[in-house]
């Protein structure tokens, strides 16, 4: 795992920040990133008036309209991480919560990964964890606005901490990868991946702890 500094979420304005995740810190969100979550609500102001209010406490958040939701065991959801910040693109706002890795996508991510999941034959082996999507007409936990202070309890966190207010949010078709990239990082021969073919050696692999 890298040591980077936390990595705030970029903006669709270009490519993402050239700085990686830390996989075990977590951070204030902005208060650019705090109305971009509030946005997801039916009634922003008054949620986001809420979350200032309680800045130490998580909310509960609907899916389906400024996000969905990808959720993976936290091990596996690590590995994406390091796939997307070392091969990909980088990646959208990313929380830890209950032994679980919540990735927030693009809207609609949650309609198209499943079939998408299927065409791969995802699940057929026992080394391959399941993904859970979340969208319209779900919800889920975020952490809070505010790390809590020493000694507070850390079930949820951010491991890439929302920072603007239209941040860059990857779609069904790279989470796919990450997951692919992923399971082969870490397969067994009796894990079947079926569509990527092996990895190019020549590939450019990127230290993200030294992205600044």
């Amino acid at each position: 795992m890298s040591s980077a500094s936390l990595h705030t979420a970029p903006s669709p304005s270009g490519a993402p920040s050239p700085t990686g995740p830390a996989h075990d810190s977590c951070d204030d969100v902005t208060a650019e990133g705090a109305a971009w979550l509030a946005s997801a609500e039916t009634y922003p102001r008054s949620a986001l008036t809420h979350g200032r209010s309680r800045p130490d406490a998580p909310a509960v958040l609907p899916c389906g309209s400024a996000f969905d939701v990808v959720s993976v065991p936290a091990v596996f959801g690590r590995r994406m991480l390091d796939r997307l910040w070392e091969e990909g693109p980088g990646s959208g706002p990313v929380a830890a919560h209950r032994g679980r890795v919540l990735l927030f996508a693009a809207p609609g991510t949650a309609q198209r990964l499943p079939s998408l999941l299927e065409w791969e034959e995802w699940g057929g082996g026992t080394e391959v964890p399941s993904v859970l999507c979340h969208g319209t007409g779900d919800a889920v936990t975020v952490p809070p606005l505010s790390a809590p202070g020493p000694g507070g309890r850390l079930e949820s966190r951010w491991l890439v901490a929302p920072g603007t207010r239209h941040p860059w949010l990857p779609g069904p078709e790279v989470i796919l990868w990450a997951c692919v990239r992923a399971a082969r990082s870490a397969a067994s021969s009796a894990v079947r991946i079926s569509i990527f073919p092996g990895g190019d050696q020549s590939a450019k692999v990127y230290d993200v702890s030294r992205r600044r």
